[in-house]
């Protein structure tokens, strides 16, 4: 079975696409097209709504709902929204099963976002906090140069959470006649065509494992070494245990001044 799945992988005739089967290159993109597009509107919804929640403390029952709609069967969801959409539809675009997948993807998305969100910015150390509004920095000022910034490493969290359901979950997207990796799955499993299926699977888990890659590249780069703790030897023996409070205090000096 080993052998027939590489052999499926290394045909060249897999991977180009006819007038007759779509290949692999081509519904790679359309799958992380399907990913991108739930993606920005997650982050569009749950990045701001997140550190309002965070900030000021109030709906914080938003967060249980986002939570609860994690229960909700993803396939089951699907079927529903594309029996009330697509009709509109018919016959013009693929809109009507394109928009239930993304409304799908979106609901997946959008919960570990919001939470990661939520909790990073109620996390940040009170006493960086006080130090900026103690230095005369008005509420929204604190929210985007203190309490967003020290945030980052939860919220990146959440966000490459989301990426690998987002990306593993839009294999459902070939269940509505729509592109994507998971078309291979399921002809592969309609076909009884084990090795197309195995290698569909195997292309979802790859493509899974180097977006997070380059999410925790960016993340490395954008988070401050001060949050993140990743300071010179030197400096950390010499500031004590109160290291990361002294050198986000500093840094929120040298940005007032």
């Amino acid at each position: 079975m080993i052998g027939d799945v590489f052999n499926w992988l290394t045909d060249p005739s897999h991977w180009t696409s006819t007038a007759f089967d779509t290949g692999i290159w081509d519904q790679l993109l359309a799958h992380i097209g399907f990913t991108l597009i739930a993606l920005a509107i997650s982050l569009v919804i749950a990045l701001p709504l997140g550190l309002w929640i965070g900030h000021t403390g109030k709906a914080t029952w938003i967060i249980s709902v986002a939570n609860a709609a994690r229960a909700l069967p993803t396939v089951g969801v699907l079927v529903l929204l594309v029996v009330i959409i697509a009709p509109h539809f018919y016959g013009r675009t693929n809109n009507g099963y394109l928009i239930p997948t993304e409304i799908v993807l979106v609901l997946l998305a959008v919960p570990p976002i919001l939470s990661n969100t939520y909790a990073g910015v109620q996390n940040v150390e009170p006493s960086v906090r006080d130090a900026a509004f103690g230095m005369g920095m008005t509420g929204p000022q604190v929210l985007f140069r203190v309490e967003l910034p020290n945030s980052l490493p939860l919220i990146f969290s959440g966000f490459r959470s989301a990426t690998l359901q987002v990306i593993a979950t839009a294999t459902i997207a070939a269940y509505v006649t729509l592109g994507g990796l998971g078309r291979f799955i399921y002809d592969g499993l309609a076909q009884q065509d084990y090795p197309q299926m195995i290698s569909g699977g195997l292309l979802v888990a790859a493509l899974a494992l180097i977006a997070d890659l380059l999410l925790a590249l960016v993340q490395r780069y954008t988070v401050s070494r001060g949050i993140t703790g990743r300071t010179r030897r030197q400096d950390r023996g010499s500031r004590g245990p109160d290291s990361r409070t002294a050198v986000l205090t500093e840094e929120l000096v040298s940005e007032a001044t």
